[in-house]
């Protein structure tokens, strides 16, 4: 049986940004219903060294959108970092699953071996598709949503880990 790139990235990258999308929304609830402002968890880190929630959800969104654009031989669409609200991040995470959902697998399948070059600061990454797959998108996303998850967690806000995995019919 040879390998889906696409089955290896889309759905995985798509789970993972729909479940982001949900604790996201349940955040604006809990602010809302604790009568408090939202940007105090939009800005919260957890430690200050770190970045703030909005930026692990446009990191998270920058990740995802540009694998399967590179995947795809494409550039990846620019989103300019400007989210201070719940909306907006959720805004932002719609119209990044909107992109991945654009691909087929047709467009994707196949680039296990394709050169993918990653301007990364002040150097260039060089992987192969599926190194880039396995070894940098899917680590640096779920570290990314995983955060988001540990700061609206350590806040208070009540999610567990189907909040986390989605319903997969066992938890």
């Amino acid at each position: 049986m040879s390998l889906s790139m696409f089955a290896i990235s889309v759905p995985p990258l798509v789970r993972s940004l729909t479940q982001l999308r949900s604790i996201l929304e349940k955040a604006t609830d809990f602010a809302e219903t604790k009568k408090f402002d939202p940007s105090v968890l939009v800005n919260a880190r957890l430690y200050p060294d770190m970045y703030p929630l909005k930026r692990q959800v446009q990191i998270a969104s920058d990740v995802s959108k540009g694998a399967v654009s590179r995947l795809a031989g494409q550039e990846p669409p620019k989103f300019d970092d400007v989210e201070n609200s719940f909306a907006e991040l959720i805004e932002r995470v719609d119209k990044t699953l909107v992109h991945i959902n654009s691909f087929t697998a047709e467009e994707i399948d196949g680039s296990e071996a394709k050169t993918i070059l990653l301007p990364l600061h002040d150097r260039t990454l060089t992987f192969t598709g599926l190194t880039y797959v396995t070894d940098f998108v899917l680590p640096n996303v779920y570290f990314h949503v995983t955060t988001t998850y540990a700061i609206l967690r350590h806040n208070g806000l009540e999610i567990g880990k189907k909040d986390y995995l989605g319903d997969l019919g066992w938890l």
